[in-house]
């Protein structure tokens, strides 16, 4: 699949503090890719780079066949960006800002009133279309930042927190607004919020002290890097032989009564412990009622995998 996004080698000083150290990854043509990070892991600065606010201090990073350090005019027409703070002139109507941006873009004048009707349309800015900028709620900002983004129908997108200071009903509809983009735009959408990155992107990116700790899809990550299977049963016998017999038993790390009859049994090295627990169950006689596999969540695999590397570094 043709590469939208080939980064190499990457790396950002801001004097003698390194920013991403030696960062390199790929985003296919129509990906959406969540960029996933704890403050101040390097997400922002990486997006920066990609988007030609920053320069390099080594490396490489093309965005549609262009360098984005040698042919910077380029690259800026072929992706739109909206930055974790909106920059918008708030003595300007919504439409007049977008006008303004529709010409900074180069898009054309014939047409430019039609592709400005368009991103009010898809991104729900008809009601506000006349309102001062200054006087929108953060939502609304956020959407008119959305709206100059998709001017011209960039092939990328770069969303810095596109959510972030959102209450929970804005915060819905921009999500919403984003997974219309899939199949028409490749999106990179930087974000810590886990669930959010979880429901939009199909791919998931970790960064965390400038480095990538893993690249996978949610999915996938939460299977491979789970660190071992987790369990839940529901048996009926007593507690503390169960519990005992759960134990001694080889693969498993750790086993807990997780409510009356219920246990959760978390294994060692990802193997299937289901087989090797049901049979201990019928061989001592207890009534095995319920046993089923649960999935890591993206969040447990983000603060292990950031957890670890932190204990590395110590």
């Amino acid at each position: 699949m043709e590469s939208m996004i080939e980064v190499r080698e990457l790396t950002k000083y801001y004097g003698p503090t390194l920013a991403i150290n030696r960062i390199s990854f790929d985003v296919a043509a129509g990906e959406i890719v969540g960029f996933l990070g704890p403050n101040g892991a390097g997400k922002t600065t990486t997006l920066k780079l990609l988007a030609g606010y920053l320069a390099p201090t080594s490396g490489t990073a093309r965005i549609n066949g262009y360098d984005c350090f040698q042919a910077s005019i380029q690259v800026r027409r072929s992706l739109g960006y909206l930055p974790e703070t909106v920059p918008l002139y708030p003595d300007l109507t919504v439409t007049q800002f977008l006008q303004f941006a529709a010409r900074a873009k180069g898009v054309e004048s014939r047409g430019r009133k039609a592709e400005i009707d368009r991103v009010i349309e898809d991104c729900g800015l008809k009601e506000v279309r006349h309102s001062l900028n200054g006087s929108l709620s953060k939502g609304y900002r956020q959407r008119v930042g959305l709206a100059q983004a998709l001017l011209n129908r960039p092939p990328l997108l770069i969303l810095d927190e596109p959510t972030i200071g959102l209450d929970p009903s804005q915060i819905v509809e921009i999500r919403q607004l984003i997974k219309k983009l899939a199949g028409d735009h490749t999106v990179i959408l930087s974000s810590h919020i886990l669930p959010e990155v979880s429901q939009l992107c199909q791919r998931v990116i970790i960064i965390n002290r400038g480095q990538i700790v893993a690249s996978d899809t949610p999915d996938n990550l939460s299977r491979q890097l789970g660190r071992g299977s987790r369990i839940n049963l529901t048996v009926k016998g007593p507690q503390s032989q169960v519990l005992s017999a759960f134990r001694s038993l080889a693969g498993v790390k750790e086993a807990s009564a997780a409510g009356e009859d219920r246990y959760q049994v978390q294994g060692v090295n990802g193997d299937d412990l289901r087989p090797e627990l049901a049979r201990l169950v019928v061989e001592r006689g207890w009534q095995l009622l319920e046993l089923k596999a649960q999935e890591f969540t993206l969040e447990e695999v983000f603060l292990d995998l950031v957890t670890e590397e932190e204990a590395q570094e110590s």
